[in-house]
């Protein structure tokens, strides 16, 4: 059994952040091991309250868990403020460096939550850029996060095409730009790697209000598969598959009365 480790916000209504990650590491027969960031007051109608973790106390999370647990992927969710990002680069950084080894990363730059909650101040985004981002294997935008990220308006598939190329010039890792945003009955994702290949994945949209949590879904997904050894691309395409299934699953689900989670069972 593989240790996952999920560095994410809490959510209240479990369909999303740390809750959710640990759902979709049990469904693919993992250890989910756990770092809170930030504790939201959140249902399927949005989020009415964030209150980030104290830096030293996501510091203290992530050490407790690194000096003890063999931990072999980890993702990255919900990082409310520069202080807490500094403070998981920083700890991440010196326990790599400790320990002479380098541990999967996929992180999913939760910025703005699907009902428009803004999850992430304004100065966190350049200590992410600039001390996160070269630690990761994987960073996983939306098209919205994409446009952040990028100053620029993604309208097209070229735009998204020059916008992955641009992200991966710039920080030097794998970017999989997500498509669910997109008009259209097919969902595109595109896989930018780091060596200038790219890669597309192509999915049936599915009609359902249920799609809480499916950023998160999808990202824990890929480090559970990373965790075991399977080449990024590959890993990219099983989360998706499951988190296919899980929006199937869950698409006739009455949990709420809003955006209702997936079912990963």
């Amino acid at each position: 059994m593989n240790v996952v480790l999920s560095i994410a916000g809490s959510d209240t209504s479990a369909g999303a952040g740390i809750q959710q990650d640990l759902k979709t590491m049990t469904a693919f027969g993992h250890y989910g091991a756990t770092v809170i960031t930030a504790i939201t007051s959140q249902n399927t109608m949005g989020v009415q309250g964030v209150m980030p973790l104290p830096d030293d106390v996501v510091t203290s999370q992530i050490h407790s868990v690194l000096d003890d647990l063999d931990v072999k992927a980890i993702k990255i969710g919900q990082i409310p403020n520069a202080e807490v990002a500094h403070a998981i680069a920083h700890s991440l950084d010196e326990h790599f460096h400790a320990t002479h080894t380098r541990i999967p990363i996929v992180y999913d730059p939760v910025m703005i939550s699907t009902s428009g909650k803004r999850l992430m101040t304004a100065d966190s985004i350049s200590t992410i850029q600039s001390e996160l981002f070269p630690l990761c294997t994987l960073i996983t935008p939306n098209i919205p996060e994409a446009e952040h990220l990028t100053g620029r308006r993604l309208l097209c598939k070229d735009d998204i095409m020059d916008a992955g190329k641009l992200l991966v010039a710039r920080f030097g890792t794998n970017i999989l730009i997500k498509g669910g945003h997109a008009e259209g009955d097919t969902m595109t994702d595109i896989l930018f790697t780091a060596d200038g290949e790219y890669e597309e994945y192509h999915t049936q949209k599915v009609e359902t209000k249920n799609l809480h949590g499916t950023g998160c879904t999808l990202s824990s997904a890929i480090a559970c598969k990373l965790a075991e050894g399977t080449a990024l691309s590959q890993s990219v395409q099983e989360a998706k598959d499951f988190v296919t299934k899980a929006i199937i699953g869950g698409k006739d689900l009455c949990i709420g009365h809003g955006n209702g989670p997936l079912w990963n069972f």
